[in-house]
């Protein structure tokens, strides 16, 4: 097996099946992606923002310290320049400047001539940027030998708290040249702090949450009623009455009931007017059918008046049939939960209280919902249309996902395979005698398919090694 094809089973096996699950991890991944795609695009802008932040209000400082100490007494000066440190900056007064050289790049240049502007007479700034200026602060690429900048001021030079806050790799070295000869030493090692972890994760989990809720009420509105006329129409595919449903959920979808409950009506008036169409037929041919009896026993040729009453015999045996499956529809048996295998066994007894040779295998306990009467006949037919032609009769069922399969099997001469569909036509027989006791009046098959297809079911004939075999599947009730 690929990996290809082992990764579709696994996606299929987690797909979710229901319309609001595959909406909310839809949702929700197209939540997650857009956030992650928002942190990876937005967070240098932020950092470089931070960090543009931080360099300017330090160099507006560096200018105003500067202008500051032009006019504060000596002994004073030192103090001023300390009360400007921070955690990320040092400030300090000395003889040895921390970037001896001018910038080299175009933005060191630009911001030296924006010091310069800003500076009075007298005094030269030097500025030399340690990072990366699109991204933020970074430990630059330097060379392995080549020293940070405030290595090179002398130990004597150095304020104490420099080494502790230059741990980290510099950003930034700034040089300003006083009036009388000492410099002005800004030294930074600043870092945008990290952003937070949590606060995005809570945030995305509201967000979820929140889309989860509104999605779920939403597709809940629209599901509800479509499980309903799922149900609905299952029933009705089983031939059960019930009451039209009552539209609901949005305007669609109350359409769509509506339109279910204008065509569940007319197909229930079309079968009941055929039905009563049927048996008025039935009826009715009952009477000249008697009389036409009557009358062929005065037909005096011997002959002649056997195979006339013999034909009106038939015909009557066909009449009564067919009033029978009228008035069986007619009566509209309330389905219910019923027992597949007492059904099943109640049929074999049956059959063997009758000196017949019919067996039954049921693993377990299947129960269905059903026209239990209606369902006997129907599976009644099959096993006697077994027996008719086969000596013996096995009947096996099975229940698997949703449905359960019944299996009758005979070891007769079997049909053939042409002739498959021909068998469930009313009044089509095999078997061309005409004679009831071996071919039977050719209704049995057709009105087995009826009830089984009326139970949502599907019924199919199948030619094993030996005999033929009728496999009937019908939907697990809910």
């Amino acid at each position: 097996m690929s990996l290809t094809t082992r990764a579709r089973r696994s996606f299929r096996y987690l797909w979710p099946g229901t319309l609001a699950s595959q909406l909310i991890v839809l949702l929700l991944v197209a939540i997650v992606a857009a956030q992650a795609l928002s942190v990876w695009i937005f967070q240098d802008s932020r950092r470089i923002a931070m960090v543009a932040a931080a360099r300017d209000n330090l160099l507006m400082r560096a200018v105003s310290v500067s202008e500051l100490l032009e006019d504060t007494p000596e002994h004073l000066r030192d103090r001023i320049v300390q009360a400007n440190n921070t955690r990320f900056a040092v400030f300090w007064l000395g003889e040895t400047p921390i970037a001896p050289q001018p910038g080299n790049s175009r933005f060191e240049r630009r911001l030296e001539g924006y010091l310069n502007d800003h500076l009075g007479p007298g005094k030269t700034a030097h500025l030399n940027i340690h990072a990366d200026e699109r991204r933020g602060p970074r430990e630059r690429e330097a060379e392995p030998e080549a020293p940070a900048s405030w290595r090179a001021v002398p130990r004597d030079e150095r304020p104490r708290n420099l080494r502790k806050i230059m741990k980290k790799p510099e950003d930034l070295s700034l040089s300003i040249r006083m009036p009388d000869g000492r410099w002005l030493n800004v030294a930074t090692s600043y870092r945008p702090p990290p952003g937070g972890l949590l606060p995005l994760l809570v945030q995305l989990g509201l967000t979820g949450l929140a889309a989860t809720v509104i999605i779920g009420l939403a597709v809940r509105r629209v599901t509800r009623p479509l499980k309903d006329l799922a149900v609905a129409a299952e029933k009705f595919g089983r031939g059960e009455e019930q009451e039209p449903l009552r539209p609901s959920g949005p305007g669609e979808v109350q359409a769509l009931t509506s339109a279910f409950n204008e065509m569940q009506g007319r197909l229930t008036r079309f079968v009941q007017d055929r039905t009563r169409m049927l048996a008025a037929i039935s009826h009715d041919l009952r009477t000249p059918i008697t009389s036409l009896r009557l009358r062929a026993e005065f037909i005096e040729d011997e002959e002649n008046r056997e195979k006339m009453i013999e034909t009106l015999e038939e015909m009557a045996a066909m009449t009564e049939a067919t009033l029978r499956f009228a008035r069986d529809e007619a009566d509209a048996e309330q389905a219910q939960k019923a027992d597949l295998g007492a059904i099943l066994e109640a049929l074999a007894d049956d059959q063997q209280d009758m000196g017949r040779d019919c067996s039954v295998d049921i693993q377990e306990r299947i129960i269905l919902s059903c026209r239990p009467l209606a369902l006997k006949r129907a599976l009644r037919n099959l096993v006697e249309n077994a027996i008719r032609y086969g000596e013996s009769v096995s009947i096996t069922a099975a229940q698997g996902s949703g449905e359960v399969a019944i299996r009758i099997s005979d070891n007769g001469p079997g049909i053939p395979e042409e002739r498959m569909n021909d068998v469930f036509e009313p009044f089509v027989r095999l078997e061309e005698s005409r004679n009831e006791d071996t071919g039977g009046i050719g209704l049995g098959l057709a009105i087995s398919r009826s009830i089984i297809h009326a139970h949502g079911g599907t019924i199919t004939l199948n030619l094993p090694d030996r005999g033929l075999e009728a496999e009937v599947t019908l939907p697990v009730g809910r």
